[in-house]
């Protein structure tokens, strides 16, 4: 497709309806660009995501697919390896005539990060594609890559001017997690991206917000007149948020050691979930009006003290999983026998808002643990003054509203009924929606959802500088004084974590949600 084939500016399509949603949601003329390509994150996620995104009719005829890397291949061996990526793990099924529509976009630069000739190489690629194809000089560069590697690749990209697009053009700078290790180090790497980019080129990837599920909370909340008048502290007992892993570390102490659960998960991921769930309703659903609530919550939120009452670490050690004996972090290749890398992290904030105040947010991550799950619970006060003696509801609970973000996706509301029969007894019972059976459509990946944003330039669901920094802010001070108190304890893999945690809320006579 050449440039003198594409519409003029302004043109409409007379066949359209404009009510129609879909058609603005398809990306324009544009090329996505790879460093790390051959990584973990590429060949899992991002080339399977590339492909679902064509394959669903999402991505131009002239979309194009750049990967960097230092392997020696030529173009074709290229599409051989995305070839062997999608065939793995797409979500969609295979068809040839949309791999080959898309292999002819696909090129490979081969290089490294500290060599000029690299990055010129890049250059004439992106300009042969901008004449063989008819991609704009529109671009999106993704640093799948460790953050080490960032300012090398951010220096290049500006020296030869691949930052800067042509008049007319974008360029974006697409980065993943984690973003720092600490608020000195984030703002310094901030500093360094924003030196090339400006804020609204940049989109931090946290795949977390890209999950229908995720998205679904502003829905809920805003969509519906239900739960809007029980939704503070009034009626909100406190606030459980879990992402819980049941898989060990085995192979991966290169990333883990020295970051631990606390930067890896809770900076990010939970912090971004409490912000969503504590939000107040935005004038529209425009990015700025979005990241500006979010950041009020940030602002507004703090640790809750003494630290060491209120917050919990700990490290699997060897135990039962699945039908089998594991071992423990500090058996794990790589990992040294006196790590000090916390596996399951938690803490307390409060929101210091009219809304949430006195509302106790609580939020745990953790490796090995009973099981994958991620979830948000509203567990709810209990009701004051009950008409039933205790025999008649000591099989009841407290309410709480369950979003499953992962892998059950869907909402349940628990409360109490009447038990059949002549006595009045009243216990728990579930309202369940699941996503799966209430649509015909299946949940795109966050991968799908996030790549096809940065093409679209709709920054929604990516976090801004702000909430980085203000996430930093939160969670620093836990990171010191776990620094300074010797090593997180022990705890059997296949539980539910260390006895600290099980103490951090029993002080208060309150449980975790056993998911």
């Amino acid at each position: 497709m050449t440039q003198a084939a594409r519409p003029p500016a302004g043109w409409i399509n007379p066949l359209r309806d404009e009510r129609d949603k879909r058609l603005p949601r398809i990306a324009g003329p544009c090329g996505l660009v790879v460093f790390g390509v051959t990584g973990d994150l590429s060949r899992h996620k991002l080339m399977p995501a590339v492909y679902d995104l064509a394959n669903r009719g999402l991505l131009s005829p002239s979309f194009s697919l750049v990967g960097f890397g230092r392997r020696d291949w030529d173009d074709a061996q290229f599409a051989d390896f995305v070839r062997g990526c999608v065939e793995a793990k797409a979500r969609t099924p295979f068809r040839e005539e949309t791999f080959a529509r898309l292999a002819k976009g696909m090129r490979f630069v081969q290089g490294a990060f500290d060599e000029d000739a690299s990055f010129e190489r890049i250059a004439d690629t992106l300009r042969g594609l901008d004449e063989d194809r008819g991609t704009g000089g529109n671009y999106a560069f993704y640093l799948s890559v460790p953050p080490k590697d960032f300012p090398l690749v951010f220096k290049h990209l500006s020296a030869t001017g691949l930052a800067h697009p042509p008049e007319g053009s974008w360029r974006r700078a697409v980065v993943e997690k984690p973003f720092g290790h600490d608020l000195t180090s984030a703002i310094e790497l901030n500093g360094v991206i924003k030196e090339v980019f400006d804020e609204r080129s940049i989109f931090r990837i946290d795949h977390y917000l890209g999950k229908e599920t995720v998205q679904n909370i502003l829905a809920l909340r805003f969509a519906n007149q239900l739960f809007e008048p029980i939704w503070n502290a009034h009626y909100v007992d406190h606030v459980q948020i879990t992402m819980a892993e049941d898989i060990g570390l085995g192979g991966r102490a290169g990333y883990y050691d020295g970051i631990g659960a606390a930067r890896d998960v809770i900076q990010n991921h939970l912090l971004q979930l409490l912000a969503l769930v504590a939000m107040e309703e935005p004038v529209s659903f425009a990015a700025n009006e979005v990241t500006t609530e979010k950041i009020k919550v940030l602002s507004a939120a703090k640790l809750a003290y003494p630290l060491d009452e209120t917050t919990a670490r700990g490290q699997y050690a060897r135990g039962w999983q699945g039908g089998q004996e594991v071992c423990g972090l500090l058996e794990e290749e790589g990992f040294a026998s006196d790590s000090t890398t916390e596996t399951f992290a938690a803490i307390t904030v409060e929101v210091d808002s009219r809304r949430w105040a006195g509302v106790p947010f609580y939020l745990r991550t953790g490796k090995r643990l009973g099981r994958r799950v991620t979830e948000i619970a509203l567990v709810f006060k209990r009701a004051p003054h009950l008409p039933f003696d205790e025999a008649m509801t000591e099989e009841l609970g407290q309410n709480a509203l369950v979003i499953r973000v992962q892998p059950d996706e869907g909402i349940t509301l628990r409360f109490g009924s009447k038990v059949p029969g002549s006595a009045m007894r009243v216990r728990d019972v579930n309202m369940d929606f699941n996503y799966g059976q209430s649509f015909t459509e299946a949940s795109p990946e966050a991968y799908e959802r996030l790549i096809l944003d940065v093409l679209l330039g709709e920054p929604s669901l990516f976090p801004v500088t702000d909430e980085v920094e203000l996430s930093w802010k939160i969670l620093d001070p836990v990171l010191d004084h776990w620094g300074a108190n010797g090593a997180p304890v022990q705890y059997p893999s296949g539980g539910w974590g260390p006895k600290s945690a099980t103490e951090m809320l029993a002080r208060s006579g309150r449980v975790w949600r056993r998911p």
